[in-house]
C-alpha cells in the first residue's frame, strides 16, 4: 500500500485511539500507529516527540475531552443533581472510548506541567460543585472530590475488564453508588452546619 500523504495530527490521535479502542494502551506503538496509518514510522516525528510524546499528546486530549463531558453535563445544574449528572456523563465516556479514557491514566507526571493543568482543571471543575452545591471547606471539598473520582474510575476500571459477572444490572449498580456517595455528602454537610452553629 503506497504511503499516506499529508497526515495531520488529528489524524494521529484518532488512529490511536482506534487502536486502544480495540486493543487497548499497550498495542499502541508507532509500528502499529504507523501501519493503521499507512505510512513509515519516521513520518510520525514530525508529529509527536516518540513513544512518550504520543502518550502525552494522548492523555492531554483524554483530560480535554472529559472535562468537555464534565462540563456539558453540569451546566445549569448543582448539588445533587449536577454530581449524578456529571457522575453518568463520565461513566459514558469511559464506555464509548475505553482506548482514550485508557490513555488519560498515562497523565501522572506532576512535573509534566501542561497535563497537570488539565488535570487540575478536571479537579477544579468537581471541587466547583462541591464548594457550592455543599458548602464544603477546601479541604472536604479535596476529600469529597477524591472520593467521587475513585468511585467512578474504579468501576469503569472493572467493568472494562470484565470484572462483574453477577446477575445484577451493572447500571443499577452505579445509580445505588452514586446515591450512596451523595448520602453520605449530604450528612457531612449537615455535620458542617451543626458545628457551624456550635462555634
Amino acid at each position: 500500500m503506497s504511503p499516506r500523504n499529508g497526515v495531520k495530527l488529528q489524524d494521529i490521535l484518532q488512529a490511536a485511539e482506534d487502536i486502544a479502542n480495540e486493543r487497548g494502551m499497550g498495542e499502541v506503538t508507532l509500528t502499529t500507529l504507523a501501519q493503521k496509518l499507512h505510512i513509515r514510522p519516521p513520518s510520525l516525528y514530525n508529529h509527536v516527540d516518540g513513544l512518550n510524546g504520543l502518550r502525552h499528546v494522548l492523555a492531554l486530549h483524554s483530560l480535554e475531552q472529559l472535562e468537555e463531558a464534565l462540563t456539558s453535563a453540569a451546566v445549569g445544574r448543582a448539588g445533587d443533581d449536577a454530581l449524578t449528572a456529571m457522575g453518568k456523563a463520565y461513566m459514558r465516556y469511559a464506555r464509548k472510548r475505553p482506548g482514550l479514557y485508557e490513555a488519560m491514566l498515562y497523565a501522572t507526571d506532576r512535573k509534566d506541567t501542561e497535563l497537570r493543568d488539565a488535570a487540575d482543571r478536571v479537579a477544579e471543575l468537581v471541587i466547583s460543585v462541591l464548594s457550592s452545591g455543599y458548602g464544603f471547606k477546601e479541604e472536604d471539598c479535596i476529600h469529597a472530590a477524591r472520593g467521587f473520582r475513585s468511585l467512578l474510575h474504579g468501576f469503569a476500571s472493572l467493568e472494562q475488564k470484565g470484572g462483574f459477572g453477577l446477575p445484577v444490572e451493572v447500571d443499577r449498580s452505579i445509580a445505588v453508588m452514586m446515591d450512596t456517595f451523595l448520602a453520605g455528602l449530604r450528612v457531612q454537610q449537615q455535620r458542617n452546619a451543626e458545628l457551624s452553629e456550635k462555634s
